[in-house]
């Protein structure tokens, strides 16, 4: 069997103005690009391919190449459907900033900051006010080594903060691998689920989801928390390697009853990964939309940017974490999970100033 065709959007242009049929427009957002790079799985043989040529290139694939290569391109340039959580719309055509609020003791960056629901609750109402799309509540860290929390625990801190956030009509996300916990949350009100073993750590959650019909993000990983830092490595190109892994993991979801048109993938920045695959996935991301689903990047003040910035600690990963979420947006990424939200908003907010310059009509 010939080898898998993987294709990466390449050759970004400011604006289409004049060159009809010669660019395309990526996931339906602000950026547009002018050729593909064509990836070839294994011997990691590339090819820079035009967008006018990509019909025909794609026509002259093996026939084993040819059904999947073909997917891929007509899920670039597919728009994304907006997020529906109840009556709160999050609209998936620009980059959106998703708050993090962290109610454990021993998260990476912020453990202890939120330690009780109305702290947390505020900060969430403080994100929302300053400009986040979502907020992000997570009561069990997954950071390198951290160890399980058990299930009533876990719900013990994050429910009362959901209750606050759901009440208000804040748009939120629960940070969850356990089926009871999304249960309990998702009886409060709509939210997104956001779980970073992709549905493969309790078996009961894939249908806790499909039920619910609530948007999930499915995050790739290599190993739980515990040992995923220990040694990670790849036997292909990691980006190669993380597509199939989220291609297979869409499958899955799918076949259990979850809507395809309500799934995120998140490359998983950090975990299971050395810094030099951070690199290389975040140098790769735009290969992410060809998955067909909004794509989530969460790398906020996260170990890599130390390690770049002369072992900077964690509450001085701000420029860094700023530098990678405009990476993301440049790459179509529709999903910037992040700590400082109002130094993101802003950030983007430039960002989007540009591109707005850019796709105004020459006078």
């Amino acid at each position: 069997m010939a080898d898998k065709v993987y294709l990466r959007p390449a050759g970004f242009i400011d604006a289409p103005f004049g060159l009809d049929g010669k660019v395309a427009r990526l996931a339906g957002g602000l950026l547009w690009f002018s050729q593909v790079e064509m990836i070839v799985g294994g011997a990691g043989a590339t090819d820079l391919v035009s967008v006018p040529d990509i019909d025909r290139f794609i026509a002259d694939l093996g026939a084993d190449q040819r059904p999947a290569a073909a997917a891929a391109w007509a899920n670039i340039i597919a728009p994304r459907l907006p997020l529906k959580l109840g009556e709160r719309v999050v609209r998936l055509d620009q980059p959106q900033v998703v708050g993090i609020v962290n109610v454990t003791p021993d998260s990476f960056s912020d453990g202890g900051r939120h330690g009780d629901a109305a702290a947390a609750g505020n900060a969430g109402f403080a994100m929302a006010a300053a400009g986040a799309a979502l907020v992000d509540v997570g009561g069990e860290s997954t950071r390198p080594g951290a160890q399980p929390v058990w299930d009533e625990d876990e719900k013990a801190r994050v429910l009362p903060v959901l209750a606050q956030l759901l009440g208000s009509g804040t748009a939120v996300s629960l940070d969850t691998r356990k089926a009871a916990v999304m249960e309990a949350a998702l009886a409060i009100g709509p939210l997104m689920i956001n779980d970073v073993s992709a549905l493969t750590y309790d078996p009961r959650a894939a249908e806790v989801v499909a039920r619910s019909a609530c948007p999930v993000v499915l995050m790739h990983h290599q190993g739980p928390p515990e040992t995923m830092q220990e040694a990670p490595r790849y036997a292909r190109p990691v980006l190669l390697e993380v597509y199939d892994w989220l291609e297979e993991r869409i499958e899955a979801a799918v076949a259990a009853g979850v809507e395809r048109s309500r799934i995120i993938v998140d490359p998983g920045i950090g975990f299971g990964k050395t810094v030099q695959h951070n690199l290389q996935l975040l140098n790769g991301l735009a290969m992410l939309h060809g998955l067909g689903c909004p794509v989530m990047l969460g790398v906020s003040r996260k170990r890599m940017i130390g390690a770049l910035a002369g072992e900077a600690p964690a509450d001085q990963r701000l420029p860094g974490s700023i530098a990678l979420a405009l990476k993301g947006a440049d790459q179509g990424v529709q999903l910037l999970r992040v700590h400082d939200v109002v130094e993101t908003v802003q950030a983007i907010r430039v960002w989007r100033g540009l591109r707005d310059a850019a796709l105004t009509p020459p006078l």
